[in-house]
């Protein structure tokens, strides 16, 4: 979550039922921590908050269904016209990169330009939000899209919604 001179971020390989709020571990946007050592991820976090200054929040998890599209390289195509609450047609898959590293947070940021989740591959996935509570419910949003296209997956790929119908935004 994002604060003026940094934010908060979870702490590197603690189980989240033994969490407590102490935990939580800030970090500047210099990429300084205090309080505890922060994910492993931290830098694509905050990498995230630089450059979606409409976002205040970053949502990093591996769900079964997005970490299965994820490890096929696999973007989420417009099957639903739910795709278009991540901001376009798709929800795109970063390239792959060891995580931690300053490359995945590239190829992170590259694949949330103009959309506000993406999958990365071999990985998990990323939702953000304008609050916690947005950026979570993005994150349980993307995990049902990616159940849903998995689903779809034996029968072949599935019909897909034209530009034209996912712009539609008719009441």
């Amino acid at each position: 979550v994002r604060f003026a001179n940094g934010y908060l971020i979870t702490p590197s390989g603690m189980p989240y039922k033994r969490m407590k709020p102490d935990d939580i571990v800030w970090m500047d946007f210099e990429g300084k921590a205090s309080g505890g050592m922060p994910s492993t991820e931290w830098r694509f976090h905050m990498d995230i908050l630089q450059a979606k200054s409409d976002m205040n929040a970053v949502v990093h998890a591996h769900p079964h269904a997005c970490t299965t599209l994820a490890i096929m390289g696999k973007p989420i195509p417009p099957l639903h016209y739910m795709v278009a609450l991540f901001g376009g047609n798709d929800v795109r898959c970063a390239d792959y990169a060891t995580f931690g590293t300053e490359e995945l947070s590239r190829y992170a940021v590259s694949a949330l330009d103009g959309r506000t989740a993406c999958l990365l591959a071999h990985h998990g996935m990323i939702a953000t939000g304008e609050t916690l509570d947005k950026a979570l419910w993005r994150a349980v949003e993307l995990e049902t899209l990616a159940a849903q296209y998995l689903a779809c997956l034996p029968f072949g790929e599935p019909p897909l919604l034209t530009k034209v119908q996912m712009d539609d935004r008719s009441e």
